[in-house]
Formats: C-alpha cells, structure tokens, sequence
C-alpha cells in the first residue's frame, strides 16, 4: 500500500513538474514575443530619429541657403551701385589706362592755369613753356601714362 501512495504521490510530482516546465515554456515563448516587439520599436525609433535628423538638416541648410542668396544679392546690388557711381564720376576721356596724376603734378598744371578735366594738348604746350625741355618731357609723359594727353 505504501508503494502505490507512493507511485501517486510520484505520479503527482511528475504532473506538477511537467505543468511547470510547459508554464515555463510558454513564458519563455511571451518573453522572447516580447524582446522581438522591443527590437522593433528600438529599430523603428531609430529609424524616425534619423528621418526627424534628415528633416532638421535640410532645414537647416535651406535656411543657410537662403541667407547666403540674400547676402550675394545685397552684395551684388552694393556692386551694381559703385559702378554705376564710378561709371557718372569718372569722365570719359579718362576711362582706360592710369587715371591718376602725383599731386606735384596736378598743382604745377593748376598753377599754369589748366586743370586736369579739361586739359589740352595746346593747353599744356603754353603752360609748360616756362619748364626746361626735359621737364616738359617729364611732364608729358607722366600726362601720357595717365591716359589724359593722347
């Protein structure tokens, strides 16, 4: 008699350890169920993370874009002004080669009574005939370089 309470209670053991290890089984099975579903949040994350960065950026850069352009119109429009200053203060007979003269230069012509907007050679020729040759030379040519005596 011993023996068959003994073989149930053996019998019972069995049943309760085979339910365990099944209940065992199927948590191991939500566990593994639950692991997957957090990898795919983590990669779905990650994913919406780096598109939200991508969005950032371009905007970013748009933005930079457009400040740039701005500053490359207001550069070009500064530029458009000074020549078209440059083009009204500069006469036309002065607009190739050297149009500047050494101040020593435009105070001895001022002296002889011609300025240098309205210098002709006939001009030049009477208000340097006080001058030695070579000066008048020197004078000449340095008119010559700055593009005001042809």
């Amino acid at each position: 008699m011993q023996e068959k309470g003994e073989e149930a209670m053996e019998m019972e053991m069995k049943d309760e350890l085979g339910s365990t290890v099944e209940r065992l089984a199927a948590a191991a099975g939500l566990l593994e169920q639950a692991v997957e579903r957090l990898a795919q949040r983590q990669s779905d994350f990650a994913l919406d993370a780096e598109a939200s960065i991508g969005r950032i950026v371009a905007m970013v850069e748009r933005q930079r874009e457009a400040e740039l352009e701005e500053k490359l119109a207001a550069a070009e429009a500064q530029i458009a002004e000074l020549k078209a200053a440059a083009a009204h203060s500069v006469p036309a007979e002065v607009t190739h080669g050297r149009k500047t003269l050494p101040a020593s230069m435009v105070n001895l012509l001022a002296k002889q009574g011609v300025t240098v907007d309205a210098m002709e050679a006939g001009a030049v020729d009477a208000a340097l005939v006080s001058l030695s040759i070579e000066q008048r030379i020197a004078v000449k040519s340095q008119l010559m370089q700055a593009g005001l005596l042809g």
